[in-house]
């Protein structure tokens, strides 16, 4: 491993349809637990409404929209232990993405997850993929007082960095964490992980938008960007 230390650089993940194409699963823990509050209609393209926001934002806007009795905490508890089940076996990293980790890694440059999942389900995906090897701090929403697109999320990433967040970098794969990497100060790269929204002007505003998604992202276009435009 490399030693060398590109100075006031470090790099924070979206982990969910950035590092991970753990949306599939998601959806389908979502899909089984409204099915078990009489929601049986929750459909793929229903659930990218909600990608980018918190899972506990979104069950809360799922029980109003449905009118489900049960409380927020209950039906968080019932996702978390459906996805778990399903995280633990089959999420699959974006290759080009575990490429680019590995490149910042060997260069010795400061990575942190910054996800709305619970702290449960980050584990759960960094452990089973191996993906945590390489970071030096993940945060939960559930840890901070507010969601994407609020900035809080990231702010606290950088605290656990001990990085200023003029030096921090987010990869984000949806609209609510890019104006949430902005909120904070940070520069943004953008991976849209639903084609039809990379138009938007939230994705313009991102420093590097790879408009094709993960089929476009490179680990070498993404590192060339990185290294030439961090703060002199």
């Amino acid at each position: 491993m490399s030693t060398r230390r590109t100075p006031a650089l470090s790099v924070v993940f979206d982990l969910d349809g950035t590092l991970v194409d753990s949306e599939p699963n998601y959806y389908e823990a979502g899909r089984r637990l409204l099915a078990r509050y009489g929601a049986p209609d929750f459909t793929w393209e229903h659930h990218t409404r909600y990608i980018g926001i918190s899972t506990r934002e979104t069950l809360a806007a799922l029980r109003a929209e449905y009118g489900i009795e049960a409380p927020v905490d209950e039906l968080l508890a019932g996702q978390d232990a459906l996805y778990l089940e399903l995280a633990r076996t089959s999420t699959e990293v974006f290759p080009e993405m575990r490429k680019f980790m590995e490149r910042l890694h060997q260069e010795g440059i400061p990575m942190a997850v910054a996800s709305g999942s619970s702290r449960a389900a980050i584990e759960a995906v960094l452990t089973g993929t191996g993906l945590g090897a390489y970071l030096t701090a993940y945060v939960s929403a559930d840890e901070v007082a507010h969601g994407k697109p609020e900035p809080d999320v990231f702010l606290e990433a950088a605290r656990r960095l001990d990085a200023t967040p003029g030096d921090c970098v987010v990869l984000e794969d949806a609209a609510p964490g890019v104006t949430a990497a902005h909120a904070a100060g940070m520069r943004c790269i953008a991976v849209p992980y639903v084609a039809s929204p990379a138009g938007d002007a939230v994705f313009t505003a991102a420093e590097l938008t790879f408009r094709g998604g993960q089929a476009e992202f490179t680990a070498q276009a993404a590192y060339e960007w990185l290294t030439g435009a961090r703060p002199s």
